[in-house]
């Protein structure tokens, strides 16, 4: 009688799964969690509300809400306003507004670059239920127009003096800028980006703080980029800024808001905590 082999068996078979299972990283399983994750929160009082979406990459307004319907996340899209941008003036802003004021969103504008003040009138903002900024775009100490997500646009000669210039930028923004939300906040260049917890020290984390209430703006706790970290929460948080939740999604993936939700724990943030429009 010949012994049946059951492990010659059982090894392509779990080989298969495995690497079946590489193909599809996010299980069926993982998705109902994070939406298990998201009711909870519900339950404890909190308003799941992502403020900074934006219809890219062939994402459309009917999709977003059918995301919204089937993880019970709130969404708040934005139109890129500013120079380079599909909305640069009045007209084009408007025109925008006009096509998507109907729907069952909250509507945002996204104010880019250091122009946008001089290109877009207060009546036409009024429009909005919130504008938000970042400050990823601004003229550097030699006059250079630098955008930090550009490799090429980012020249660091000394590190410390490139962050206090950023930092100061930062707070002139905040001082100076009509707006609602500080969005992807704390970023900083792919050169030195492994450096942050080093580079935003305490007294620069706290200068920054200190604009963001003293203008009444809140804190973006961004997903995509999962910034800023959870020190610069805690200490925001102890100061009285309010926060908010943000993916800005580069495509048609919106998630699951997985690092703000994960930091609403980890800093001890309660649902009064929160700002919306």
């Amino acid at each position: 009688m010949k012994h049946f082999n059951f492990f010659r068996l059982f090894v392509p078979i779990f080989l298969l799964v495995l690497v079946s299972g590489c193909n599809n990283p996010v299980s069926e399983t993982q998705k109902d969690a994070r939406i298990l994750k998201i009711d909870s929160l519900k339950q404890a009082g909190y308003e799941i509300i992502d403020l900074h979406a934006h219809l890219k990459g062939g994402l459309t307004m009917e999709q977003l809400l059918e995301h919204s319907q089937k993880t019970g996340i709130k969404y708040g899209v934005a139109a890129n306003c500013g120079v380079g941008f599909p909305v640069q003036n009045d007209s084009d802003l408007k025109k925008y507004y006009h096509s998507v004021k109907d729907y069952p969103v909250y509507h945002g504008m996204q104010a880019e670059g250091r122009e946008w003040i001089n290109a877009f009138s207060p009546d036409t903002i009024a429009l909005f239920d919130y504008v938000f900024t970042d400050a990823l775009t601004y003229y550097d100490n030699k006059g250079r127009r630098t955008r930090l997500w550009m490799k090429d646009e980012v020249f660091v000669e000394d590190v410390d003096s490139f962050m206090n210039y950023y930092v100061n930028q930062i707070v002139e923004i905040l001082n100076n800028e009509p707006i609602n939300i500080y969005v992807n906040p704390t970023f900083l260049p792919e050169i030195i980006r492994e450096r942050y917890d080093e580079l935003w020290t305490e007294k620069r984390m706290l200068k920054v703080i200190g604009a963001l209430t003293g203008n009444d703006i809140a804190l973006e706790i961004n997903a995509r980029y999962k910034i800023p970290s959870a020190e610069f929460i805690k200490k925001a948080k102890e100061h009285g800024v309010k926060f908010t939740l943000g993916t800005n999604n580069g495509a048609n993936d919106l998630g699951y808001l997985e690092y703000s939700l994960q930091m609403i724990g980890e800093c001890g943030l309660e649902p009064d905590d929160f700002w919306k429009p």
